[in-house]
């Protein structure tokens, strides 16, 4: 029976590219058992074949190479039960990463259908939100440009990952400045949040209560005729502004061109005089 295997044989075999054969073979991971002194060919025998079965076991678990490649030099069964346990923890970290993963695809994609929904757009109306958590980045913004940065900042502040940004991002005017009229005049960008945050990072909330809200087809450079329209809807209705407003634009340019799809929300606390 052939025992000696060419290197092009022992990838067929085991369904492993030869450049892979080769690399493990330049960091001294899986060498072969006999190299032609004169053509430099690699061969490799049967007894070979277990070795390398778990070597694309262990890497199919996601083990790194270097890790692999130093159990296989001591190769005793607490070693081995200890890279098994090592793996399974880093599995759990990464399912429990990709669960909430799945759930930031399924709030934003319940978030667009039920904004396609709307069909009060421009039409001021209040509703009872409940409390929400954010981090914050408070500053002065005055232009788009500046809204980038301070998104920027925002994330390595709070060494987050922009994955988590994605329709989340919203900005703030002060009390005082809706008061004054100075409707773009902004005082912070926001991240609402989703999942449990690390208990090291400094968090905010924005309190549950009574919200006067309105919904526009635009973005944040088209806010201050909105902002008027609600000026005039809380001296029709008696109500007082006693917080911050919150602006997010849901539906913008980089999730549809069309401008008739745009969609941004006002909020801002009120209650009556």
């Amino acid at each position: 029976m052939k025992n000696r295997f060419t290197i092009g044989e022992m990838a067929k075999i085991h369904n492993t590219p030869v450049k892979t054969l080769r690399y493990y073979d330049e960091i001294d991971l899986f060498k072969p058992i006999e190299v032609n002194k004169e053509n430099g060919y690699r061969y490799y025998s049967t007894a070979q074949f277990e070795e390398l079965n778990t070597i694309n076991y262990l890497k199919f678990l996601g083990i790194p190479l270097k890790s692999i490649k130093d159990h296989l030099s001591k190769g005793n069964i607490d070693d081995f039960l200890d890279l098994l346990e090592a793996q399974k923890k880093e599995t759990d970290r990464r399912i429990r990463e990709l669960e909430k993963i799945k759930n930031r695809f399924e709030n934003r994609i319940e978030e667009i259908n039920e904004a396609r929904k709307i069909t009060n757009i421009g039409e001021v109306f209040t509703k009872n939100i409940k409390k929400r958590n954010i981090i914050r980045l408070k500053e002065s913004i005055n232009s788009i440009p500046q809204l980038e940065i301070s998104i920027r900042k925002l994330e390595n502040k709070f060494n987050m990952k922009s994955n988590i940004f994605i329709g989340r991002v919203g900005l703030t005017v002060s009390k005082e400045n809706l008061e004054k009229g100075y409707f773009n005049k902004y005082n912070s960008v926001f991240v609402l949040m989703e999942d449990e945050v690390d208990k090291n990072i400094e968090t905010d909330s924005i309190k549950e209560g009574l919200y006067v809200c309105i919904y526009y087809r635009g973005n944040h450079s088209e806010s201050e005729g909105y902002y008027k329209k609600i000026e005039g809807y809380l001296k029709e209705n008696n109500y007082k502004i006693i917080g911050d407003s919150m602006e997010r634009t849901i539906i913008d340019q980089f999730i549809s061109k069309e401008k008739e799809d745009y969609l941004t929300e006002i909020q801002i606390p009120i209650e009556s005089y």
